[in-house]
């Protein structure tokens, strides 16, 4: 059963940076796309940013500016840089893989606080 492990999460003031990461237990067949999404307190899970094997990356409509994911799909890793980081971007964070084939990995969630 692959998992995927997330680490970097924590508490931060306004206007701080945090460098989340996530590794895969074992290898994943076909992978073809990894990223995040995030849960804030009360709301729906939302897309985050993501990374294909083609080396595309697509963000939430108005992170790009401040987010960056980087990564590399053979080796079943992917990184989340946030910067200048919001209260509202308060929420937790998890990583996710898919493979070509339809199979979707969840890793457990790390929490990300934006506050003074």
């Amino acid at each position: 059963q692959v998992q995927l492990v997330e680490s970097g999460g924590g508490l931060v003031q306004p206007g701080g940076s945090l460098r989340l990461s996530c590794t895969a237990s074992e290898s994943i067949y076909m992978l073809g796309v990894m990223g995040w999404y995030r849960q804030a307190p009360g709301k729906q899970r939302e897309f985050v940013a993501s990374m294909s094997k083609r080396g595309l990356t697509d963000y939430k409509s108005g992170l790009e500016g401040r987010f960056d994911i980087s990564g590399t799909l053979a080796e079943y890793t992917v990184s989340l840089q946030m910067n200048s980081l919001e209260a509202e971007d308060t929420a937790v964070y998890y990583c996710f893989m898919r493979s070509d084939l339809g199979a979707s990995y969840w890793g457990q969630g790390t929490q990300v606080t934006v506050s003074t």
